[in-house]
């Protein structure tokens, strides 16, 4: 999670300057100034999160947002708000120039707003993307929403909620005192000046006006080192990798049964690794998970890989604990957590992870049955089924019926495994090397194996000690 920290001039402000790992650079008490411009899109959420965790983990003293957008997406707007209205130290917008739309609400959602000199904040009906306006019953219940949601996002960090709602409701009248500050018939939106007017002695929004962030910090009080965390190329690629985490859980798990059914075939490993990698990596880069939850998933199979190569006829449980760990490191990776929360998530938290956990479960599920179903048909599945091993001597892969049955293959017939049945493989009876198949089960080279059935060329038999 490496990020750009640039200090500010140092003969404006006796501040540091640095270029490092954000935990390494922000110190306790520092002010972190996190620039928001362009789009409100996804991708700028999964910075902002990242950015506020890094803050909060850091015990900085206060978080200024420099803002500068005309708005974007409500819903992660919504997200955003939800981060910040959590955030448990001072946060402050700097309003440098532009917060318009979903800006506006973003800005509420702090506890102080101060603006550049030309500047200005407000509009945020809601639209389609394309810009027209809302079908009138969506409009209707779009508006009715939102505008309960910017009203106490704006009482909890002490903003005037009328102005906060006027912002995109055009039926919205706000009136101070006996002044009407605002009638009805528009969608409200305010300059630097005023923002910044005193009605009964307090501001109708913004603090002050401040030329700068340095100009900012100087008028909030705020005495200690500014530092900036700047975006990295990295947080657009973890946008699309947590976006496409089912997919991801899905190739990852697919690719593993593949790496077991077919023996020899190393690329459906190689790709079942690549998929879990990526999506581990996606949510670090995102800010939702640390390196411990990719200890805890190497745990599981750890203990999933010994219940298979020691313990595969006596227990369960290594097995099943493993698939838990899996599972749940997995599922954790993708909860959204917040320093100083609870440790066990919530219903809310759990809500999108358990969906794509769900999805790429479900999928894998109906996807393996096919498989299982026509994947030994293909001639791909022929040509990996045998490629482990081919020791010496004759194989009745392909023989004549009648060699087949001069060996005398019959139930009972005992023999040693060749190559590791997995479930398919060789096994060595008298001195021909036959091709055999388990009916699931994983079978070491060596061990003694006996044949329980015949039909046809196919061979099916057991570990000779199981019998």
């Amino acid at each position: 999670m490496t990020v750009q920290i640039t200090a500010f001039c140092a003969a404006m402000l006796p501040l540091t300057t640095a270029t490092a790992h954000a935990r390494e650079a922000i110190h306790k008490g520092d002010v972190v100034v996190v620039p928001l411009r362009g789009e409100v899109a996804p991708s700028l959420l999964a910075f902002l999160r990242r950015a506020v965790k890094t803050a909060e983990s850091n015990e900085a003293s206060a978080i200024i947002f420099e803002m500068n957008t005309y708005g974007g997406r409500l819903d992660t707007a919504a997200d955003i708000v939800n981060g910040l209205n959590q955030t448990k130290i001072p946060t402050y917008t700097f309003i440098n120039t532009n917060a318009g739309s979903a800006g506006a609400i973003i800005a509420i959602a702090t506890q102080h707003i101060f603006m550049a000199p030309v500047s200005a904040i407000g509009a945020a009906a809601p639209i389609l993307p394309t810009g027209e306006d809302l079908p009138a019953t969506a409009k209707e219940k779009t508006v009715s929403y939102w505008s309960a949601l910017v009203r106490s996002s704006a009482i909890k960090n002490g903003h005037n909620p009328d102005i906060a709602e006027a912002f995109m409701n055009k039926d919205k009248e706000v009136k101070i005192g006996d002044r009407v500050v605002h009638p009805k018939g528009a969608v409200l939106t305010l300059n630097a000046q005023e923002a910044t007017e005193r009605i009964n002695d307090k501001p109708l929004l913004a603090e002050g006006i401040a030329d700068s962030i340095v100009g900012l910090t100087k008028k909030a009080g705020l005495k200690r080192d500014a530092v900036t965390i700047e975006p990295t190329g990295f947080e657009q690629i973890a946008f699309w990798i947590t976006a496409l985490a089912p997919l991801l859980l899905l190739g990852g798990i697919l690719g593993a049964y593949l790496e077991f059914k077919i023996p020899g075939a190393t690329l459906p490993g190689i790709i079942s690794a690549i998929c879990f990698a990526l999506f581990f990596l996606g949510h670090y880069l995102a800010g939702l998970a640390g390196w411990e939850v990719v200890a805890l998933f190497v745990l599981g199979i750890i203990l999933v890989l010994i219940e298979i190569l020691f313990f595969a006829h006596t227990t369960i449980v290594f097995g099943v604990l493993g698939v838990f760990l899996m599972l749940a490191s997995l599922l954790w990776t993708m909860v959204d957590r917040y320093p100083g929360q609870n440790f066990f998530p919530t219903g809310k938290m759990l809500a999108m992870p358990l969906l794509n956990m769900f999805i790429a479960i479900v999928g894998s599920i109906i996807v393996i049955a096919l498989l299982a179903r026509y994947l030994p048909r293909t001639s791909i599945y022929r040509r990996f089924a045998l490629i482990d091993a081919n020791p010496p001597g004759p194989s009745l892969v392909g023989a004549p019926r009648h060699f087949a049955t001069a060996l005398a293959l019959a139930p009972g017939m005992q023999g040693t495994a060749v190559t590791v049945l997995r479930p398919s493989g060789k096994a060595r009876f008298a001195d021909h090397v036959v091709d055999v198949v388990t009916e699931g089960e994983f079978i070491a080279p060596q061990t003694p194996v006996t044949v329980i059935q015949t039909d046809g060329m196919r061979v099916v038999v057991k570990s000779a000690a199981q019998i």
